[in-house]
């Protein structure tokens, strides 16, 4: 499903940086600037309008508080200098809409940020990108459905692009880093750790070393709030080809990034669900107002003419009880009790044995002691 929308080319009159010290210095107040405007949309392009690229102007200048929101930060109590410090501190670099650097695809949108911090390789953001997303709280289906699909894109050349929360998004971007492919995590807050998930914590270090990138367009300390995620979306459908959208509820995040996909003349896709489960019903209105179904990654990649072998793996069972425990799981998700229940072996044995086929990644643990086919 796709939507095609005239777009508003975005000018800025930022100041010509000529050295290194000039630009610094300027991405040094930027920054204070946004501290105080927490990347409301339009506001940074307005200052730069006003003060003509020169945000040291800017920031002390009266006239600043004309276009700082009523609820912004106490400007006495923000230090330009130490704020950029963190930043350093934080190996973050900064990159405006007028830089070279900046991801040509996003910069079409309607809307695009001003400013954005990025950790980890920026360049990976003018990769052909694709978004997965999905619900936080999600079901055995989609546990079982998001890492295959995620995995064979990454591995087909696909850089994925999520938002680093709890359930489908962390789940596209643990595939991306299986197959050693970079992804693109983007937050609804400042890159300090604070915006991300504590379950996330150790897969946002993961995708840094695996030459991902985690970006945001708030400054580092902003707290994600409501509206602070769904602005954030426009990026994530934004850097993106298209969208696929995997288990989401009615009235979701998921549902507003691919209206933002719509918006931006991008692609959506979508993976049906069972009709008894809410988490379906995102994805299946998607489907029923021509969002294209998919239902294993080659729906996707056929799109944008990448291959993948998508052949399953022979699993060879070494074994009478694996043997056993493999016919016994199949294409279901099953539980400890029911496999033990229907093997009829002694349950230390199927423990054990269930114990040496996830190490040996021929089942998935999908937690709560329940077991699916890899």
């Amino acid at each position: 499903m796709r939507r095609n929308h005239g777009r508003i080319k975005k000018t800025a009159n930022l100041l010509s940086f000529n050295n290194k010290v000039l630009k610094t210095m300027q991405l040094k107040y930027l920054n204070a600037i946004n501290i105080l405007v927490s990347a409301q949309t339009g506001s940074l392009q307005k200052i730069a309008d006003h003060f003509r690229g020169n945000f040291e102007h800017a920031w002390h200048s009266p006239a600043l508080k004309n276009f700082l929101p009523k609820d912004a930060p106490d400007k006495s109590k923000v230090d330009p200098e130490k704020e950029f410090q963190k930043i350093e501190k934080d190996s973050v670099h900064l990159v405006t809409l007028n830089d070279k650097a900046y991801p040509k695809l996003l910069k079409n949108i309607f809307d695009p940020p001003f400013l954005l911090y990025i950790k980890g390789d920026g360049k990976i953001l003018n990769n052909s990108c694709f978004a997965i997303v999905g619900t936080r709280t999600l079901t055995d289906y989609g546990k079982r459905v998001a890492p295959i699909i995620a995995k064979s894109i990454a591995e087909a050349g696909l850089t994925i692009v999520s938002g680093l929360a709890m359930g489908i998004d962390g789940l596209a971007h643990r595939a991306a880093v299986e197959a050693n492919a970079p992804t693109i995590a983007v937050l609804g807050g400042g890159i300090n750790g604070q915006s991300i998930v504590y379950e996330n914590q150790k897969l946002s270090t993961e995708i840094i070393k695996k030459g991902g990138a985690i970006i945001s367009e708030y400054a580092l300390t902003t707290h994600g709030n409501h509206y602070s995620f769904p602005q954030r979306n426009r990026i994530i459908s934004g850097l993106s080809k298209g969208v696929l959208v995997i288990e989401a509820d009615e009235k979701s995040g998921s549902l507003i990034t691919a209206k933002c996909a719509l918006d931006q003349g991008r692609d959506v896709f979508a993976v049906p669900g069972p009709i008894f489960s809410s988490k379906s019903r995102g994805p299946n209105s998607l489907i029923q107002s021509g969002a294209k179904l998919v239902t294993c990654a080659e729906d996707i990649l056929t799109e944008y003419n990448f291959q993948h072998s998508l052949t399953k793996l022979q699993l060879k069972p070494k074994n009478e009880i694996e043997k056993n425990v493999l016919e016994i799981i199949g294409e279901k998700t099953m539980s400890l009790d029911e496999i033990i229940r229907t093997s009829k072996k002694p349950a230390e044995k199927v423990v054990s044995c269930l114990m040496d086929m996830e190490l040996e990644d021929k089942i998935k643990n999908l937690g709560n002691n329940r077991f699916s086919l890899t």
